[in-house]
């Protein structure tokens, strides 16, 4: 990976937030929902590359025993770099610091061999996730 990336420590703002998750290929979220949902995530983390956000990542939950990784997201430009494998090792590494045994983390897979790389595995046939998207 070249050094013309760097690892920022906070979610992104709302707007590189919303634009990310667009040019990714994830969905859409409202502007002002991201507002009130970025700083009450337990961790995130962004990449910046030349005054731009090109990448980012955040941990959702309760802070102790629930937690949920979401919103990890590459710009297409700069895929291939492993900045989707760093985003999850900064994750993986504040779990380390911040979280007692016995935690349970989540996460839905749309690329399942980065995850399993971190120690995630199926569920199936012992559970099944779910979802609701409200209003659809």
């Amino acid at each position: 990976m070249q050094s013309k990336y760097v690892f920022v420590d906070t979610v992104p703002p709302a707007e590189d937030f919303c634009r990310l998750r667009v040019i990714a290929g994830l969905t859409p979220r409202p502007l002002e929902a991201a507002k009130r949902a970025l700083p009450v995530s337990c961790y995130g983390v962004h990449i910046e590359c030349a005054g731009h956000i090109v990448g980012m990542g955040r941990i959702i939950g309760d802070g102790a025993l629930n937690f949920e990784i979401v919103d990890i997201a590459v710009d297409p430009e700069h895929q291939g770099n492993g900045l989707g494998r760093k985003i999850m090792q900064n994750l993986m590494y504040w779990f380390e610091r911040h979280v007692s045994e016995g935690a349970y983390i989540t996460l839905v897979a749309d690329v399942p061999a980065l995850y399993e790389k971190f120690g995630f595995k199926s569920v199936r046939p012992k559970s099944e996730g779910m979802a609701l998207v409200l209003g659809r």
